[in-house]
C-alpha cells in the first residue's frame, strides 16, 4: 500500500473521507493556480491598459483593426477609433488589445 493510502487509512480498513477529498482539493489547487490566477492577472493588467487610454492613441482592437482613440464615453465604456480620415467606429472597451504607440510618440510594448 503506498504512503497517502496509509496515512489516509482508518483503522477498520476503510478510506477515511479524507482519502475521497484529497485528490479533489489537489485538483482544484492545481488548477486555481495554472488558470484562474493568471486569468484575473491579465483581467487587471487589461484594466489599467484601457483605463490609461486617452484621445490619440494608436491601438489594436481584438478583431486586428488599427485605429487612433478619437473619443471616450467613459458611461457606455466605449471609444471611438479613428480608422481613417472619414471613418470612425465605436467599440467596447473590452475590444482593446493593445496599444501601439501614445500620443506623444511613445511606442508601447503591451
Amino acid at each position: 500500500m503506498n504512503l497517502i493510502g496509509l496515512v489516509f487509512m482508518q483503522a477498520g480498513g476503510q478510506g477515511s473521507i479524507w482519502s475521497l477529498l484529497f485528490p479533489m482539493l489537489l485538483i482544484f489547487a492545481i488548477m486555481y493556480f495554472l488558470i484562474f490566477r493568471p486569468q484575473a492577472r491579465r483581467q487587471k493588467q487589461h484594466q489599467m491598459l484601457v483605463s490609461k487610454l486617452k484621445k490619440g492613441d494608436r491601438v489594436v482592437t481584438a478583431g486586428g483593426i488599427y485605429g487612433t482613440i478619437a473619443g471616450v464615453k467613459e458611461k457606455e465604456k466605449t471609444f471611438i477609433v479613428k480608422i481613417d480620415d472619414n471613418v470612425k467606429v465605436e467599440i467596447a472597451q473590452a475590444s482593446i488589445a493593445r496599444i501601439l504607440e501614445t500620443e506623444n510618440g511613445g511606442e508601447k510594448n503591451n
